[in-house]
């Protein structure tokens, strides 16, 4: 008799033998989803009026995300275990955004102005006043939450999370060996950060394809958003071609010959700076990631002056839409939507320190009137970093993913730092 997981009930199904052992192959995993962004593709493009209605009200991004997600929670595959998202992210996002950026006028990007720095400013400095302000006001109506003592102290497992919030997953891990958790409790805020942060990016997926109400809301102009989504679009269809073979190699071999680039870059000076200059850890500067992301997208705005930028006629952001969709579907998959039973007290605090960040970042885009695009892109610049602000960007335009990849670079070089400070101010108030 085998058993097959559906949290938080057991079901056994002598069937299900083949179902586990098939679904631990990579290979049928990555069929699967695409399968599921097949169907909500083919579905949200239906004439159908059940699917109208449906997507009227369910964005079909949040459900590239959603539906994996299901499969983790369920049991039918270990998310957090596959393989799938190391290579994703580090092949498939690196080639989009070399594809997204090699199109994109940088002219128009100027008009964005100081307000989309302003946000990430409010997101970091929210992220970092948020951590000590929760452990406070716990302290006081649920002082063991937040209690403990030497590795155990909760504040020294919000402080690794504050890393990773306002920078990234080498934020994240420099703090962890400052101030020293347990590895239990490091684990258990790893879970608080994966469901906080991912309902977080889904509140954020949804609002972005409610964004016109939103701004009208924001009382925002977001006629320079609209400006430079508009002058990406004129500028394909005036050189938009049937695409040939030639040219889709062409799309592929700039993508990941570009990547190629970033990863070589990459395995040099990230060594060299961890063995050579010590002090710029606490940057995150000896982290692959961050050159591979930054040299990728470096290549991408050198590309957008040469003639590689016609490449956007033949299809170039179009494929490498479809490599984002993948890695949503792929960051979905890492998601349980039921953790929350397993640390209840924990993701409390987690969901208390995203709501301080959340009403902070409202007020700050209310008062500035800025697009709820700023916002959003901002939040989750700090929130989630390089791998999963281009999503966000992405979602209101694919044309827009470099911005979220440009504000996400500045929170990996702050993370570490303003991470410490938080540390520190939440082991001053706690209880």
């Amino acid at each position: 008799m085998f058993c097959i997981r559906v949290c938080p009930v057991y079901f056994d199904f002598r069937i299900c033998s083949l179902l586990c052992c098939m679904i631990t192959n990579d290979a049928v995993v990555l069929g699967i989803l695409l399968v599921i962004l097949a169907f909500v593709f083919q579905t949200s493009d239906s004439s159908r009026p059940f699917w109208q209605r449906f997507y009227a009200y369910v964005p079909a991004t949040l459900l590239c995300y959603f539906l994996p997600s299901l499969l983790n929670t369920t049991g039918l595959v270990d998310g957090t275990n596959a393989n799938l998202y190391p290579v994703v992210s580090k092949f498939l996002l690196p080639a989009s955004l070399v594809l997204f950026t090699l199109s994109v006028d940088f002219g128009a990007f100027r008009r964005l102005g100081r307000a989309l720095v302003q946000l990430f400013a409010a997101s970091a400095i929210s992220v970092m006043l948020g951590g000590p302000l929760t452990v406070w006001l716990l302290g006081q109506l649920a002082p063991d939450l937040v209690g403990g003592t030497g590795p155990e102290a909760v504040w020294r497992g919000m402080a690794t999370m504050a890393g990773t919030w306002i920078g990234g997953g080498a934020n994240q891990t420099a703090l962890k060996e400052v101030f020293l958790p347990s590895d239990r409790l490091f684990s258990a805020f790893v879970t608080v950060d994966i469901f906080v942060a991912n309902i977080w990016l889904a509140l954020l997926l949804y609002g972005a394809s409610r964004s016109a109400a939103l701004d009208r809301w924001l009382r925002a102009d977001a006629s320079a958003v609209e400006d430079v989504k508009q002058r990406v679009i004129e500028q394909a269809e005036a050189g938009r071609r049937n695409p040939s073979v030639t040219d889709l190699i062409t799309i592929v071999a700039v993508g990941f010959g570009a990547t190629a680039v970033a990863h070589a870059v990459a395995d040099w000076v990230a060594p060299h700076i961890d063995a050579n200059y010590p002090a710029l850890k606490q940057f995150s500067l000896n982290a692959p990631f961050f050159w591979i992301v930054g040299v990728a997208t470096a290549l991408g705005i050198g590309l957008s002056f040469t003639r590689a930028r016609s490449l956007e006629g033949a299809g170039a952001s179009k494929v490498a839409t479809v490599f984002l969709y993948i890695m949503i579907a792929t960051i979905g998959l890492k998601a349980d939507v039921l953790a929350i039973t397993e640390q209840p007290g924990l993701i409390l605090v987690g969901v208390i320190w995203m709501l301080f960040h959340a009403l902070i970042m409202v007020l700050v885009c209310r008062l500035l009137r800025a697009p709820y695009f700023f916002l959003a892109v901002g939040s989750m610049s700090c929130i989630g970093g390089p791998a999963t602000a281009p999503i966000v960007a992405a979602a209101f335009h694919p044309a827009l993913a470099p911005v979220g990849v440009l504000m996400a670079i500045m929170g990996y070089a702050v993370g570490t730092y303003m991470g410490y400070i938080c540390g520190i101010l939440m082991q001053l108030v706690s209880p």
